[in-house]
């Protein structure tokens, strides 16, 4: 059974920094689609980084330059490093691992940055 579990979220001021973790089990992040996505009040969801099937990375235009996405194998564990947060990017976050017959996301982890 896939199991995602995030971590990291929080209150932080304008231009602050958090880092976000996602620890998974029953999968193997490496061999799959793995991606960061948020939801804020009354928004769709949409995807805010992450890593393909190739290991490439996908960014979101707004987190460009501010958000990175990265990964340790080992730990079977993905972060994302989020950096000069600005308001709008208060949301849920959520961890979804993608792959053949499989599509699992995290309970999220709230971040919410104050102006």
């Amino acid at each position: 059974q896939v199991q995602l579990v995030e971590s990291g979220g929080g209150l932080v001021q304008a231009g602050g920094s958090l880092r976000l973790s996602c620890v998974a089990s029953g999968v193997t992040f490496s061999r799959n689609f793995m991606g960061w996505y948020r939801q804020a009040p009354g928004k769709q969801r949409e995807l805010v980084a992450a890593f393909t099937n190739g290991g490439n990375t996908n960014y979101a235009d707004s987190v460009k330059g501010r958000f990175t996405i990265s990964r340790d194998n080992a730990k079977n564990t993905v972060y994302l490093q989020m950096n000069s947060l600005k308001p709008e990017d208060t949301a849920v976050y959520y961890c979804n691992v993608r792959g053949l017959f499989l599509n699992s996301w995290g309970q999220g982890t709230q971040v919410t940055v104050s102006s």
